[in-house]
């Protein structure tokens, strides 16, 4: 399973590259605007920075919702770099889009992704990654992980080559959950992705062991 770091933080996308688990990193406008980016170069100047950090799949969305607007938006990502991969919203015009990139080799992630239906559309279309918010769904009462087994499962029947990318991952239950599934992907913030260092037993053991080494070599 590849992890992508949600963010458009460089300081993030850095120390989760220098700790080799880095596969990729998904961005969107909020996350932008969380980073202080505004405005058309600006915003692709931050692409471009990005894109120097990591080895490949950079999710850049589009901010149009009409067909012209996603291919020009589109087609000025993918320009910045081979890297980029271009955010495609699971709308009527987003298909077309999706369907338009793949026939000239511009790799897309559809996003807003929340349900299995959606899902085969986006696969349909040429998607290269489908985005299924599992945590938004769980906070409006749904199971997001149900969506992920459904999706998964669907794919393998019919070997769609449309990759499941787990968004909206809250924190390590949902990347483990989404590891038993077989789901290709989890883009997650880094604290969650961190969280998966974590054990208790591990810093007891460690303790213990620092403290044999000290006991002995004090003597």
């Amino acid at each position: 399973m590849k992890f992508f770091i949600d963010t458009a933080n460089l300081e993030e996308i850095k120390e989760a590259y220098d700790l080799g688990i880095l596969d990729g990193v998904t961005t969107n406008p909020s996350l932008m605007a969380k980073e202080g980016i505004s405005g058309d170069e600006n915003v692709k100047a931050h692409y471009k920075a990005i894109c120097d950090i990591v080895d490949d799949k950079v999710s850049a969305e589009v901010i149009a919702t009409d067909y012209e607007g996603m291919i020009r938006e589109g087609e000025e990502l993918a320009a910045i770099s081979p890297k980029i991969v271009v955010k495609i919203p699971m709308i009527k015009d987003g298909l077309k889009a999706i369907k338009y990139f793949s026939s000239k080799g511009i790799r897309t992630n559809c996003t807003l992704i929340f349900s299995a239906g959606q899902a085969i559309l986006a696969a349909k279309a040429g998607a290269s990654y489908v985005s299924p918010f599992m945590g938004r769904l769980d906070d409006i009462g749904a199971n997001g992980t149900d969506l992920i087994d459904q999706i998964t499962a669907i794919y393998a029947n019919y070997d769609f080559g449309t990759e499941v990318l787990a968004a909206s991952v809250r924190g390590p239950k949902h990347v483990l959950e989404c590891a038993e599934l077989g789901a290709d992907v989890i883009t997650a913030p880094l604290k969650a992705i961190l969280a998966l260092l974590n054990h208790p037993l591990t810093d007891k053991g460690l303790a213990q062991f620092l403290a044999d080494h000290k006991r002995v070599n004090e003597k």
